[in-house]
């Protein structure tokens, strides 16, 4: 699914330049779920806003279901994002005016989705995340590991073959961070593609492969299946 080669990307000011990654290569194959870990600045999160399309890289080449993604416009890109991809984050990322359901059906409107289908979807994972009691609620009216459901829901209220998440359980407790990545894995099990940024050893125990990054580049790679 995903083939990295020499990927490069710089930071500079008037003072300094920083290489966030440094010639970086790795493959990830479709129906993998694997986890990207190393100590703050080591590159996770630049490598994973460019896995998502939402950075550019300065250097190397970036393979995506066999496309060269560096080739795309802005808008083709945005075109692949919204058919292919999901995103989770550590801070949920709701709306706040937006109720459960609307929150989780905005893709969907995105996405040009009809109307009959779109309810159709949005019940189904609901209720797939067990979240659908709380459909009518406001996203401030529910618990953090309420509101990560929801924003599990929307990642993959649209069928993505890859879903990207960045520290998924970082403002959760122990229990709702175990619901949260027993998620994940039930999704992995079904077929979808996983990317995990996370600082969290017991996290990443629930991924196929550990990737290890140290100042822009893989450092260690752990097999776990």
């Amino acid at each position: 699914m995903i083939k990295i080669t020499d990927l490069e990307k710089f930071y500079r000011t008037e003072e300094v330049e920083t290489i966030a990654l440094n010639k970086l290569s790795l493959e990830i194959n479709t129906g993998e779920f694997v986890a990207i870990m190393g100590p703050s600045g080591c590159g996770k999160s630049t490598l994973l806003n460019i896995l998502g399309m939402l950075d550019d890289a300065d250097g190397g080449s970036y393979l995506f279901n066999g496309a060269e993604i560096a080739h795309y416009t802005e808008r083709k890109r945005a075109h692949l994002r919204k058919h292919n991809l999901g995103f989770v984050f550590q801070s949920f990322n709701l709306i706040d005016e937006l109720t459960v359901f609307e929150n989780v059906e905005l893709p969907l409107i995105y996405t040009k989705v009809p109307v009959k289908e779109r309810l159709a979807r949005v019940e189904a994972v609901l209720e797939k995340m067990q979240i659908m009691h709380r459909r009518n609620h406001y996203p401030q009216q529910l618990s953090g590991g309420q509101q990560q459901r929801v924003a599990i829901a929307r990642a993959v209220v649209n069928n993505p073959k890859l879903i990207l998440a960045d520290e998924p359980t970082g403002n959760l407790d122990s229990s709702n961070g175990n619901e949260v990545m027993e998620l994940l894995t039930d999704l992995n099990e079904q077929g979808t593609t996983i990317i995990m940024v996370t600082h969290s050893e017991h996290d990443a125990r629930y991924s196929h492969r550990i990737i290890r990054l140290l100042d822009g580049q893989t450092v260690l790679e752990n097999i776990l299946i």
